[in-house]
């Protein structure tokens, strides 16, 4: 982390963020809301912030095609983090943390950028309903008028050489994960609050370096709320969300210990929604081979497995240099499936 984007973080972040688990999100939450079941969501209120919890976000990925079946991903997400807890501060003394993220992927480049906001200004925010989320000039915008907020949403920002506005689209509700939406990290009970809508349609339009592809594709949000969502000595993770061609969506993550462990779980969805929550040992997923990536080491194509569901596949990825290099750099990248299924997926890897 170079000198500048150290202080930069020293700013805008409590101190003790620096400490504790990836990005800090092992750190104790004293002071904020507790996660504790169920998870009892209601919308369209959830689909908006909840500042007496110190983290959340709002997070889609989209995995695209051009017409010439070129493949594509992008990723737009919008973090709101309390740098203490909740009081009846507001504007610039609110205490309130946002950060956007937004990355670009080609077979041969990967572009990514990001943007920070301090305090209640207006300068970032999430409305529930009508739904929008916005940092800057970046936004997530709802059009649905009736029905869920997010059923219909259009998403755009831009970087440094490449930007994208899309639109993703979706007849069915949102699911939960975990269970019933609580969603347990380690064997220490950390949890937060997780629902994901994995059914979007989408189509748009990538610039790439000036030139304007037309894309379409599946996208898949997430939204995840929490005050202490990893364990202390839970240093990263890898993160799965797959797009099988029979309909059919799988989440699944590891959260890797320091002494080599790993806290496993997940969700089968079926094509109806139909959401079945998944343990540890009904998953099994290995590194298949290891890239040099931004001066790391870094498993960049997994086998992937659900014995109870018949599921065995490869992943590979549409870039193996899919880094993103901001303030806590991590690995996030579209994926093409084969074995026993065929389809797309993302992949965001923490902690290497």
């Amino acid at each position: 982390m170079n000198g500048k984007l150290l202080i930069c973080l020293s700013l805008l972040l409590p101190t003790p963020v620096l400490a504790q688990g990836f990005a800090g999100l092992g750190t104790e939450a004293e002071g904020f809301a507790p996660v504790t079941a169920p998870a009892e969501f209601v919308f369209p209120r959830d689909h908006g912030a909840h500042p007496g919890h110190r983290i959340e976000w709002w997070y889609l990925t989209a995995a695209l095609e051009g017409a010439d079946g070129r493949d594509y991903g992008v990723q737009w997400t919008l973090f709101r983090q309390a740098s203490r807890p909740p009081s009846d501060a507001t504007g610039w003394d609110s205490g309130q943390v946002w950060m956007g993220h937004a990355g670009l992927t080609t077979p041969e480049q990967h572009f990514y950028a990001e943007r920070f906001a301090r305090g209640d200004v207006g300068q970032a925010g999430v409305i529930a309903a009508p739904f929008e989320a916005w940092i800057d000039d970046w936004a997530m915008t709802g059009a649905a008028t009736a029905g869920d907020a997010l059923a219909d949403i259009t998403v755009t920002a831009q970087g440094d050489e490449f930007s994208y506005a899309l639109r993703a689209t979706t007849d069915l509700a949102p699911v939960p994960q975990g269970d019933g939406g609580f969603s347990v990290k380690s064997e220490s009970e950390q949890a937060s609050y997780y629902y994901s809508q994995p059914f979007y349609s989408v189509s748009g339009v990538l610039t790439v370096e000036g030139v304007e592809v037309p894309v379409t594709g599946t996208g898949w949000l997430d939204r995840e709320w929490s005050s202490q969502p990893l364990a202390e000595d839970q240093a990263g993770w890898d993160w799965f969300s797959l797009h099988l061609e029979d309909g059919a969506r799988v989440m699944a993550f590891s959260l890797r210990d320091t002494d080599g462990g790993a806290f496993v779980s997940g969700t089968w969805i079926t094509a109806a929604g139909e959401a079945t929550p998944l343990s540890g040992e009904d998953i099994l997923l290995t590194p298949r081979h290891v890239s040099d990536v931004a001066g790391r080491r870094v498993p960049t194509a997994w086998r992937v497995e659900i014995p109870s569901r018949g599921l065995s596949v490869d992943t590979e990825p549409v870039n193996a240099q899919s880094w993103m290099g901001t303030i806590f750099p991590y690995w996030e990248g579209p994926i093409r499936l084969s074995g026993s299924h065929a389809g797309r997926g993302y992949l965001e890897m923490t902690g290497y």
